[in-house]
């Protein structure tokens, strides 16, 4: 018997290969097509009552099986161990929280965004900002099928949002230089040496739609603090935030040298909260060995209780 998931991204597969193979689109196209019949109900996968987990893993599936048809820079997916884990963090730290307005202003298909308010237990009300068409209608139609609270915006995210400050930010920064130098200038991590580094710009208007204490979940590069621009955004941050963590994901989650990312996270002052006692500085083991993820959570529960004295 095959279970929800596996039925989910046969009939999603089935669509999207039709599209492929008859129509000369592409697979992603496919997709996007598949997940519209499947919303308007000309034709539903074959299923049992399925959860919203059970959904989004098949259609990342089907969207990573797209996406490696396509292999464009921009069309990536966060690995769903770095987005459990940030949602543990997520959920950790706002649990005193009845509800939580969250912000990803580099959407792409939602699938971190997502895996993160499926742990969450509070009513939650999201924000996403993509300019990429098809990522985004991607994002949309995904959000429908989990019952998702959530308003989209496509476009620029670097261009001013209208969108009142949140009580979380997370984001897989996208890395590399921002070619709009026009835009750049109106920011304060702008470079004047060379182009600026898109990633450190996306910090800086996160900080903006971030309310006082509110908290920021970035992966980053683990290189982030040895780049030449890399001053400049130590200042930022000291001047705007305060550093709660940084934690550094094992190298065989990622495909290639060079890609390796960590997880920063940074709080927004706030005139009635103090600075962390401690930083957290860690590294996660491999996720496979069972007692090592227990002592690297222990680690965690025993920075948070440090912490909150």
């Amino acid at each position: 018997m095959h279970t929800n998931v596996e039925q989910i991204f046969s009939f999603i597969d089935t669509e999207s290969t039709f599209i492929e193979e008859q129509q000369s689109g592409t697979y992603l196209e496919g997709v996007v097509y598949a997940l519209e019949l499947w919303i308007t109900n000309k034709k539903v996968p074959t299923i049992q009552e399925a959860e919203k987990e059970q959904i989004r893993k098949a259609v990342q599936l089907a969207i990573l099986k797209g996406m490696k048809k396509s292999v464009q820079v921009n069309h990536q997916m966060t690995p769903d161990a770095i987005g459990l884990l940030v949602g543990y963090f997520v959920k950790e730290m706002a649990k005193d929280k009845k509800e939580l307005a969250i912000l990803d202003p580099a959407l792409g298909t939602g699938n971190l965004l997502y895996t993160i308010m499926n742990i969450l237990p509070t009513e939650n009300h999201a924000f996403g900002v993509e300019i990429d068409e098809l990522l985004i209608q991607l994002s949309a139609q995904t959000a429908e099928l989990l019952a998702c609270d959530i308003q989209l915006f496509r476009q620029d995210a670097l261009k001013p949002l209208l969108i009142d400050p949140v009580d979380i930010v997370v984001s897989d920064l996208p890395v590399g230089y921002y070619p709009d130098e026009e835009t750049a200038k109106d920011y304060f991590l702008h470079s004047e040496e060379e182009m600026s580094y898109a990633h450190h710009l996306f910090m800086e208007q996160s900080m903006k739609h971030v309310k006082p204490g509110g908290y920021l979940y970035f992966l980053v590069p683990d290189t982030i603090f040895e780049s030449k621009q890399a001053p400049k955004l130590h200042k930022f941050i000291k001047e705007n935030g305060w550093i709660q963590a940084v934690i550094q994901f094992p190298s065989t989650i990622f495909k290639t040298k060079g890609q390796e990312k960590s997880l920063l996270i940074l709080q927004k002052k706030s005139e009635e909260l103090n600075a962390p006692r401690e930083v957290l500085l860690a590294k996660v083991p491999n996720m496979s060995n069972k007692e090592a993820m227990e002592l690297f959570f222990q680690k965690i529960d025993i920075w948070q209780e440090q912490n909150a004295k």
